[in-house]
């Protein structure tokens, strides 16, 4: 890894373990703390695989040194490093749950209304409309598959800089999510309107029923065990599903022939988390702004390690990466 681009791109991998380390500690520390416990198999699993993916990167990065094929530790390092995210910040959520701070869903809702963005009406709308309600179920899911396919793509097309830029953002927003969430507890929009799941038959209630669920047996103390592969999504505000939609889409935007397609599935999955996210309108506009002002506090950082290295160095010309983030 000889140029200025691969140099920084791995400068900021190390970084990355920063926030990836802070807030396992939150979790190791946490889960004691609030009487919770993680089933083992799954989780030891998981991190096994996580373990490996990374194991692999280091392996090669040491034995090669600069002739390391950064696509290969790249792509695999934080493949395993967005797992370990993942597996870290699921039970954490449940963790600062714990803490049962007082429900903010009618101060939610009552901002929602103050703006005149009722979310009853959005989801009537959507549940008179079943191939909506269908199209938005199936957008709401797309959180989950480009955490693996970004760092694949980002790789392929040599874009190292820009892939650590999203994983130190999208670690940055988690963290502050769930420091928010803790402060600002809510379980949703049927539970801030008083409305069964089964008022709205042609929406999907499973994401709703979950949070509900899991939310009000962490607040009884009904809930021990967390199961990592059955855990809810129990954030309400900040969004991280409207928050992922805008980091995904900041990330793919500049390769050709993704980006287009990369945006308009993020859109998809901005406009399906009020109906089927049970998200308040509120929590979607606080998603945005998070990750809009993590990535840009992320690319300040980077753009300041550039102006150093600069400063510091003979004249040379301008770095590869600041192209790269540019695009």
């Amino acid at each position: 890894m000889l140029d200025t681009d691969t140099r920084t791109a791995w400068q900021l991998f190390q970084l990355n373990w920063l926030p990836i380390v802070a807030m396992g500690s939150l979790l190791a520390f946490g889960l004691p703390a609030t009487g919770l416990s993680l089933e083992p198999v799954a989780y030891g699993i998981t991190l096994a695989i996580a373990a490996i993916l990374i194991a692999i990167a280091y392996r090669h990065q040491l034995a090669k040194g600069e002739l390391a094929d950064p696509k290969l530790v790249f792509s695999l390092g934080t493949i395993g490093q967005v797992i370990l995210t993942c597996a870290i910040v699921g039970p954490l959520s449940y963790v600062a749950g714990k803490m049962n701070w007082p429900l903010q869903d009618d101060a939610l809702l009552a901002i929602d209304r103050a703006f005149g963005l009722d979310p009853e009406p959005i989801m009537r709308f959507v549940n008179d409309h079943p191939w909506l309600a269908d199209l938005l179920a199936r957008g709401y899911g797309l959180i989950k598959w480009p955490l693996l396919g970004i760092p694949v793509v980002l790789t392929l097309t040599a874009r190292y800089v820009r892939l650590q830029v999203f994983m130190l953002a999208m670690s940055l927003a988690l963290a502050v999510t769930i420091a928010i969430s803790a402060m600002v507890p809510a379980i949703g929009t049927y539970y801030g309107l008083q409305l069964p799941a089964a008022h709205f038959p042609e929406i999907t209630p499973a994401v709703y029923a979950g949070q509900l669920r899991d939310i009000l047996a962490l607040r009884d103390g009904s809930l021990h065990e967390l199961r990592l592969f059955f855990l809810s999504g129990i954030v309400s505000f900040p969004s991280f599903h409207a928050a992922s939609a805008v980091l995904y889409m900041w990330a793919l935007w500049p390769v050709r022939g993704i980006g287009g397609i990369a945006a308009a599935l993020s859109l998809l999955m901005i406009a399906a988390t009020p109906a089927i996210g049970a998200h308040y309108l509120i929590d979607v506009a606080g998603g945005i702004a998070l990750a809009a002002a993590s990535i840009w506090a992320t690319k300040f950082y980077v753009e300041r390690i550039g102006r150093v290295s600069v400063v510091s160095a003979a004249p040379v010309p301008a770095p590869v990466w600041q192209t790269s983030l540019a695009e």
